[in-house]
């Protein structure tokens, strides 16, 4: 009887260890995620893209242990379309969020834009909430600026918790209610000010480091989403003195890249993104936690002699159809998985994160969401595929900018893209694999390319219904740069 009892107890024993061993074992397979989003950081402004004056090494180490693509794109120039974008997995044109919001509003310009949506219709489903109804907890913490209305901020987007995003894009600078833009105090709703506070980056990578422990899986028994969106290297351009002096010292006449406030502007982002890899590390998480890092547009140039960045050798920045306004910087880390290091030059772009990360996450998403993406998982490249089986990538921007871009579209095919501009109907061809600087037309050269790739670009239009700009009566050539 006692033996027949102990045999009981002991399989009983077993039973229990091998479901505590099948529960950690399914908990490890689901993996943490941090999505990192820096604002306005250009293609060339890592040590590991070839800066010669910023100093990345934090970012350096991430593509050291994941894959860097080379072709990665933003879904628009400017910030807030990618935003929704990546949100959704969406073109900008589907849901016709096409311009930062609240744009810049050209009442006298020659073409008078269309009504475009400035939100992110909360009808959506998700990234978060794909996450969330897969059992994450779901976190945001920095800039959103997906909707001037508390409606679409991110606690009403499939974030449980919502640390610093809100209707602005950009640091808040106001002497009447004392805000300070990165130095506090910060003036944001969703970010309480502290006694300690200095440096709005480094709160946020702080608060991102207590998001991670205070989610550690082996807590709340669930893995967590986190979106680390960051405000800078967004305008306005400030950081503190002892970085500021210490690029002062290293300006180079030779270096393209000139500014010593935004390279120490970029070195306390790298501070931040190493900040938070540091904390993953010490609680034991890294090894289970993927990281996408990547940009929302392409670099701001400035004007006159208001110089950010440069992008050399890309052609314009933000806000521009050329390569150095949508060319983003972009590494994925799986760590689970060691055979994906290396280099991807397969063109990207930012609606592909959303069916790439329920692919690495193996999520359960509605068919009919899964159905409506315009992006395409990138799990084939991860897994040392050369290509993927797309036609080609697409951008529309029917707005007017301050960086001097008028309204155009563009598609991209291979090597050649082509770009359309609206004010007078004028294309413009070129062959990026040669002409990676965007200094040679081709449409005239050649012409057969030119008219497929504008068919290409008509079709799209009627496939996303994309939103046109047309005729202004109220044009005023004089003095249509007014706001």
């Amino acid at each position: 009887m006692q033996q027949d009892m102990f045999k009981l107890f002991s399989a009983g024993v077993l039973a229990s260890v091998l479901l505590g061993a099948c529960s950690t074992q399914k908990q490890e397979s689901k993996p943490n995620v941090v999505f990192i989003l820096v604002d306005d950081l250009g293609w060339t402004d890592l040590s590991v893209m070839g800066s010669r004056f910023y100093q990345t090494p934090n970012v350096d180490k991430l593509a050291d242990r994941g894959t860097l693509f080379t072709n990665a794109y933003a879904s628009c120039t400017v910030c807030s379309p990618t935003r929704a974008s990546i949100m959704t997995g969406k073109y900008p044109a589907t849901i016709n969020c096409t311009d930062w919001i609240e744009g810049h509003k050209m009442p006298k310009a020659k073409l008078k834009v269309p009504e475009w949506t400035m939100y992110m219709d909360t009808a959506e489903f998700t990234l978060a909430e794909a996450f969330r109804d897969n059992g994450y907890n779901t976190g945001h913490i920095g800039k959103w600026h997906l909707g001037e209305d508390s409606l679409f901020w991110p606690e009403n987007q499939g974030f449980d918790v919502n640390v610093g995003g809100w209707a602005k894009g950009s640091p808040h600078r106001n002497k009447k209610l004392g805000s300070n833009g990165y130095f506090a105090p910060f003036g944001n709703p969703r970010l309480t000010d502290q006694p300690d506070d200095h440096y709005l980056t480094e709160r946020l990578a702080n608060e991102a480091c207590d998001y991670i422990t205070q989610n550690h899986p082996d807590k709340t028994g669930k893995p967590f989403f986190l979106n680390f969106w960051l405000y800078s290297v967004h305008t306005p351009l400030q950081a503190k003195d002892d970085k500021i002096a210490k690029y002062n010292a290293l300006v180079d006449s030779s270096y393209y890249q000139k500014n010593p406030v935004y390279a120490a502007m970029v070195e306390h982002m790298d501070d931040a993104v190493g900040k938070v890899i540091s904390q993953l590390k010490k609680d034991g998480l890294v090894d289970n936690t993927i990281i996408v890092f990547t940009s929302d547009n392409g670099g701001l140039i400035g004007r006159g002699k208001r110089k950010v960045t440069n992008i050399h050798p890309l052609r314009n920045g933000k806000g521009h159809m050329y390569e150095g306004g949508v060319r983003v910087p972009l590494i994925i880390v799986d760590p689970r998985d060691r055979s994906l290091n290396g280099k991807s030059d397969e063109p990207v772009i930012a609606c592909d994160f959303y069916p790439t990360l329920v692919d690495m996450a193996q999520l359960e998403i509605p068919d009919q969401v899964n159905a409506s993406f315009d992006g395409l998982s990138l799990q084939p490249l991860l897994k040392g595929e050369k290509e993927l089986s797309r036609e080609a990538l697409y951008w529309h921007y029917p707005h007017y900018h301050t960086e001097g871009a008028r309204p155009y579209s563009a598609v991209r095919k291979g090597d050649w893209k082509l770009i359309r501009f609206f004010e007078d109907d004028h294309y413009e061809l070129y062959n990026l694999k040669e002409d990676i600087s965007e200094s040679r037309d081709m449409a005239a050269i050649q012409p057969e390319k030119r008219e497929e790739l504008k068919q290409m670009l008509f079709n799209w239009y009627e496939k996303v219904g994309a939103q046109m700009p047309a005729a202004n009566p109220n044009y005023d050539p004089e003095n249509w740069k007014k706001r």
